[in-house]
C-alpha cells in the first residue's frame, strides 16, 4: 500500500472521530442524566459545548496549523482529543464531563482542518479528487452514524463507553502519524496569522452557534438571544471588512466569488440540516412514544446511514460522468421525496418510516459524496485549505440549525400535546363513578407520566391493588362493627359480616378497576396520538422548504463545463 493511501486512511480516522462526537452523545443523554444524577439542562452544556467550540475554532486553528506546521499541531490535537475522551469517560460529575468535552472540542478543532489538508496534499494532483471525496464522505457518514453507534455502545457498555471507545482509535492514529507524517516541516516566516479575522470569526461563530443551540431554552426573543444575534451580525460585518482589506486573510473572500463553492457551502448547510433533523427527533420518537429501548431505536434509523454508505462513493464516482448539476439535483429530489414521505406517513407502521429514511439517507449520500470535491474546485494552496475549513464549519452550522429548529418546534408541539392530553384526561376521569380520592390519584399518575413525555407501553389490569382492597375491607368491616355495636357479637356473626363486606368491596373494586382501565386506555390512546403529531408535525412544516434546494442547482457547472475543467481545459 502506498504511503499516500495510508496517510489518507489515517487522516480519515481523525475526521471520523471528530465528526462522530458531534452526534454520538445525543441518544445516551437519559442514561447519562441518571448516571451523573444531574439535570438535562446542565447535561446539555456537555453536548452543546463541543458543537460551539468545534465550529468556532476550526478556521483559526486550521490557519495556525498552516503557519506553525501541520504535523506537530495535528499530534497536539490528537493528544487533546485523547485527554478529553478519557476525562469525559471517567467523569464523576457533570462539571468534570463539561471540561472533558471542552478539551475534546479543542482537539477536534485542530485535528479536523489539518486532517483534510494533510490528506489532500499527500496524494498526487491527479488523484486529489478521490482523496477529497473519501474524506468528505467520512465526515458525513460519521455524523449520521453517531446515534447508531451511541445507542449500541450505551446498551452494551454503558454511557461512558461512547467516550472511551475513542481511546484505542486515537492511540492507533498517534502511532500511524508518528510513522507517516513529515516531521521536516518548519515554521513559515512569510505567513502571518490574521488576528482581527480570527477574533471576529470566533466571536461571530460563537454567538451564532450559542444562540442556535440555546435559543429554545432561553427564548428566541429573550434579551440574551437578541443580544447574541446582534453580536453575530456585527462580528460578521467586521469579519468581511477585515478579510477584504488584510494582506493575508484567514478566509479569502475570493472563495465566495466562485459560484460553485458558494453553492456547495449552501447545499452543505441545507442537506445537513434535513439529514440531522431525522437523527435528532426520530430516536426520541421510537423510545418515548413507541417504547423501544435505545439500541433498537438506534437500529431503526440505521437504514439511513446504510444508504449514505452505499450512495456517497457511487455519486463521487459518477460525478465526472453526469456532471455536478444532475448529481446534486438527484440528491435533492431524494431528500424532498423523503420529507414528503415523513409528512404523510403513519409512523406506527415502521415500513413507512423506513421508506422515508431510505430516501433521505440516499439523497444525503448522493450529495455529500461529491460536495467536498465541488467545494475544492480548482483551488490550491491556502485557498484549498481555507475551502475545506469553511465547508467543515458550514457542516457544523447545518447541524446546529437542525437541532435549534426541530427541537424548538418539537418543544412547542409537546406543550400543545400535553394540554390536549391533560384536558382529555380530566374529562374522562370526571365521568367515572369512583371516589374523589381515586380520581385525584388517577390524575396525579397521568400528570407524572406526562412529565416524562412518554407513552406507557403497558396498561395495568388493576389500579386498586389487592393490598388496597384488603385495607378497604378491614376499614369498612371495623366501621360497621362499631356502627352496629357488634364488637361483642359472636364470632359467627362477625365472620358473616366480614364475608358480606368483602363481597361488597370486591364487587365495587372490580367495577372501579374496570372503569379506570377503560379511562386510562382512552387517555393512553389520546396521548400516543397527540405525541405522535408533536414529533411528526416539524417534518410536515419542513417539507415545503426542502424545495429550496432545487434553487441552488444553478450554482453548479454543467456537465460539459465541468468535464472540460477537470481535463485541464482540453
Amino acid at each position: 500500500m502506498k504511503k499516500s493511501t495510508q496517510l489518507v486512511g489515517t487522516m480519515a480516522i481523525g475526521i471520523f472521530l471528530c465528526m462522530l462526537d458531534t452526534t454520538v452523545m445525543n441518544i445516551a443523554l437519559p442514561a447519562m442524566q441518571t448516571g451523573l444524577s444531574t439535570s438535562l439542562s446542565q447535561l446539555s452544556w456537555a453536548l452543546n459545548l463541543y458543537t460551539i467550540l468545534f465550529a468556532t475554532l476550526t478556521i483559526p486553528l486550521g490557519r495556525l496549523a498552516d503557519i506553525y506546521g501541520r504535523s506537530r499541531l495535528y499530534l497536539l490535537g490528537l493528544s487533546l482529543f485523547l485527554i478529553g475522551s478519557l476525562s469525559s469517560g471517567f467523569a464523576a460529575n457533570v462539571g468534570w464531563l463539561i471540561i472533558g468535552r471542552g478539551i475534546q472540542s479543542l482537539g477536534a478543532a485542530i485535528v479536523f482542518p489539518a486532517s483534510m489538508t494533510i490528506g489532500i496534499q499527500s496524494v498526487p494532483i491527479a488523484k486529489r479528487t478521490g482523496a477529497i471525496a473519501f474524506l468528505g464522505v467520512t465526515q458525513g457518514l460519521a455524523a449520521v452514524l453517531g446515534p447508531t453507534i451511541g445507542g449500541a455502545v450505551t446498551q452494551l457498555f454503558g454511557w461512558r463507553g461512547i467516550f472511551l471507545i475513542n481511546v484505542p482509535f486515537v492511540i492507533l492514529s498517534l502511532g500511524l502519524c508518528a510513522w507517516l507524517l513529515d516531521w521536516q516541516q518548519t515554521r513559515s516566516n512569510k505567513e502571518r496569522l490574521d488576528i482581527g479575522g480570527s477574533l471576529s470569526s470566533m466571536l461571530m461563530l460563537f454567538s451564532l452557534t450559542l444562540v442556535l443551540v440555546k435559543g429554545n431554552d432561553w427564548g428566541w426573543t429573550s434579551p440574551a438571544c437578541l443580544s447574541l444575534i446582534g453580536i453575530s451580525v456585527l462580528a460578521l460585518g467586521c469579519f468581511v471588512w477585515l478579510e477584504a482589506h488584510v494582506a493575508q486573510p484567514m478566509v479569502p473572500l475570493t472563495l465566495f466569488k466562485d459560484r460553485q463553492f458558494t453553492g456547495a457551502a449552501l447545499v452543505t448547510v441545507a442537506s445537513g440540516l434535513f439529514m440531522v433533523a431525522v437523527l435528532v427527533l426520530m430516536p426520541s420518537f421510537f423510545t418515548k412514544v413507541q417504547g423501544n429501548h435505545e439500541l433498537m431505536a438506534a437500529l431503526m434509523i440505521t437504514p439511513a446511514s446504510l444508504m449514505i454508505f452505499l450512495f456517497s462513493p457511487l455519486s463521487g464516482f459518477i460525478l465526472a460522468k453526469i456532471g455536478p448539476r444532475f448529481v446534486i439535483l438527484t440528491g435533492s429530489l431524494a431528500i424532498i421525496a423523503g420529507y414528503v414521505g415523513l409528512s404523510v406517513m403513519n409512523p406506527n407502521h415502521y415500513w413507512q418510516v423506513l421508506v422515508a429514511l431510505l430516501l433521505v439517507g440516499a439523497g444525503y449520500g448522493i450529495i455529500i459524496g461529491p460536495i467536498t470535491v465541488l467545494a475544492a474546485g480548482d483551488f490550491t494552496g491556502k485557498l484549498l485549505t481555507a475551502s475545506q475549513s469553511v465547508i467543515g464549519v458550514f457542516r457544523q452550522i447545518g447541524t446546529s440549525l437542525a437541532v435549534a429548529i426541530f427541537v424548538s418546534a418539537l418543544s412547542t408541539n409537546l406543550v400543545t400535546a400535553k394540554h390536549e392530553i391533560w384536558h382529555a384526561a380530566k374529562t374522562e376521569v370526571a365521568t367515572l363513578t369512583v371516589s374523589a380520592k381515586t380520581k385525584r390519584d388517577t390524575l396525579q399518575a397521568i400528570k407524572t407520566q406526562l412529565a416524562t413525555e412518554t407513552v406507557s407501553t403497558t396498561t395495568p389490569h388493576r389500579f386498586i391493588t389487592v393490598a388496597k382492597e384488603n385495607k378497604l375491607v378491614q376499614t369498612t368491616y371495623r366501621s360497621l362493627l362499631k356502627q352496629q355495636h357488634l364488637q361483642a357479637a359472636p364470632n359467627k356473626v362477625k365472620t358473616q359480616l366480614h364475608r358480606q363486606v368483602k363481597q361488597q368491596v370486591t364487587h365495587k373494586v372490580t367495577a372501579e378497576n374496570r372503569q379506570l382501565v377503560g379511562a386510562v386506555t382512552v387517555v393512553k390512546t389520546t396521548s400516543k396520538s397527540a405525541l405522535t403529531r408533536a414529533f411528526i408535525q416539524p417534518y410536515r412544516v419542513a417539507m415545503p422548504p426542502t424545495f429550496v434546494m432545487l434553487l441552488l442547482i444553478g450554482c453548479f457547472k454543467k456537465r460539459r463545463d465541468y468535464v472540460t475543467e477537470i481535463n485541464g481545459g482540453n
